[in-house]
């Protein structure tokens, strides 16, 4: 795992545009380390063939480990008890979980770092499983850029290719021809452009897709049911909103009851949640893949990470080492119950910090991006670098 300089490519900027990454900077025009980049192509990461399989392996496994965790929490109450759900979303949780509702994706963020021996084995940070993005980072962007700088190499990415032929699957649980929505809000436009693509794929898959904003989204409440600004009714809809922001929505009492399969299911809801990764480390404890994970920090050493139950893009983390605070951000989960994992050194000799994010679709590991930063807490305006491995 080595960081390798490269001259970005002349026109770069057109050609990712092209592929439909319209927000590669953060406000600031490109030209020096503080240029508020978000796509970075003046290095990539290598890999060898060995530590992808390493990691590929590690993804199945945390995967699978989630899916027993999610089993054991819907059969034992004291579990579920971890993740403060209303008695509605409570059921409506385990019954989405036994009926085999299908997910589509996620991705894990995984500390890795072969030179040391704590990070030999790839350790899971936490699970991305209700509304990941770095997608068209990852399936797209980085591939071509790939095929235009290294053509002989190879990279672990098979993201695309797996996302239509799980569209594939869980179209068949709908009839020919139906209609399928994805929703995100229109003017954000990370969330935008990741629908739009997963909007293609499905398409790809021979599905009859679109995008609804999600202020479109209706509640016909003569007819009971979902429907879109034509009033036509949502019978399998993708959202890129997260469920607990749903479920405190107007209209998220009625989703329980709703006649409506939802994309990503609703026992995702425990995924995506930090609780799970309490409940992972008493299922599994000592796994080498997991971090001892608590709810007191004593619980877990000297070295913590505390991290919101429910945030998102790092935001409100801080991070302990010997009691004292070497880091932290802000963000508007500052008032919610928190976990504490125990903090990993994330550091290269070069002083950069960095996270990989290993991607499911359906039920297998499909890929791999790379996120760098200064600081020692992964963020939303951390780089995403493009990697490759021979």
């Amino acid at each position: 795992m080595e960081r390798v300089r490269f001259t970005p490519r002349a026109d770069w900027i057109a050609r990712i545009e092209s592929q439909g990454l319209t927000y590669h900077s953060l406000g600031l025009p490109p030209g020096s380390e503080a240029d508020g980049l978000w796509w970075d192509e003046s290095a990539a990461y290598a890999f060898t063939a060995g530590e992808v399989d390493r990691l590929e392996a590690a993804t199945n496994t945390l995967h699978q480990l989630c899916l027993q965790a999610v089993a054991a929490v819907v059969a034992t109450p004291r579990l579920m008890d971890r993740f403060g759900l209303s008695p509605a979303y409570r059921a409506y949780v385990i019954d989405s979980w036994r009926r085999g509702d299908p997910a589509l994706y996620g991705r894990f963020d995984l500390a890795f770092n072969p030179d040391r021996e704590e990070l030999a084995e790839p350790k899971m940070l936490e699970y991305n499983a209700d509304t990941p993005t770095t997608l068209i980072e990852s399936a797209v962007v980085q591939w071509f850029w790939l095929r235009d700088v290294l053509p002989d190499a190879d990279q672990f990415n098979s993201i695309h290719e797996r996302l239509i032929a799980r569209w594939r699957e869980i179209g068949r649980r709908q009839p020919p021809g139906a209609l399928i929505h994805l929703s995100s809000y229109a003017d954000y436009e990370e969330e935008l452009r990741t629908v739009e693509y997963l909007v293609d794929t499905a398409r790809q898959a021979g599905l009859n897709a679109t995008h609804l904003p999600i202020t479109q989204v209706g509640w016909d409440k003569d007819k009971t049911r979902f429907v879109d600004e034509a009033g036509r009714p949502l019978a399998l809809w993708f959202k890129l909103y997260p469920w607990e922001w749903l479920a405190a929505e107007r209209f998220g009492a009625h989703l329980p009851t709703a006649n409506l399969m939802v994309v990503e299911p609703p026992w995702k809801m425990l995924l995506s949640h930090k609780a799970i990764l309490t409940v992972l480390w008493d299922l599994f404890p000592g796994h080498p893949n997991l971090l001892p994970t608590g709810f007191t920090a004593e619980a877990v050493g000297p070295d913590w990470i505390a991290k919101p139950m429910q945030a998102r893009e790092g935001a409100n983390i801080r991070l302990v080492r010997d009691g004292r605070e070497m880091a932290h951000t802000s963000g508007g989960y500052g008032q919610g119950p928190v976990v504490y994992q125990r903090a990993v050194d994330l550091a290269r000799d070069d002083g950069r910090h960095v996270v990989l994010g290993a991607w499911v679709v359906g039920d297998e590991a499909a890929g791999l991006c790379v996120r760098e930063d200064p600081g020692p807490i992964i963020t939303g305006a951390s780089r995403f670098l493009p990697h490759y491995f021979r």
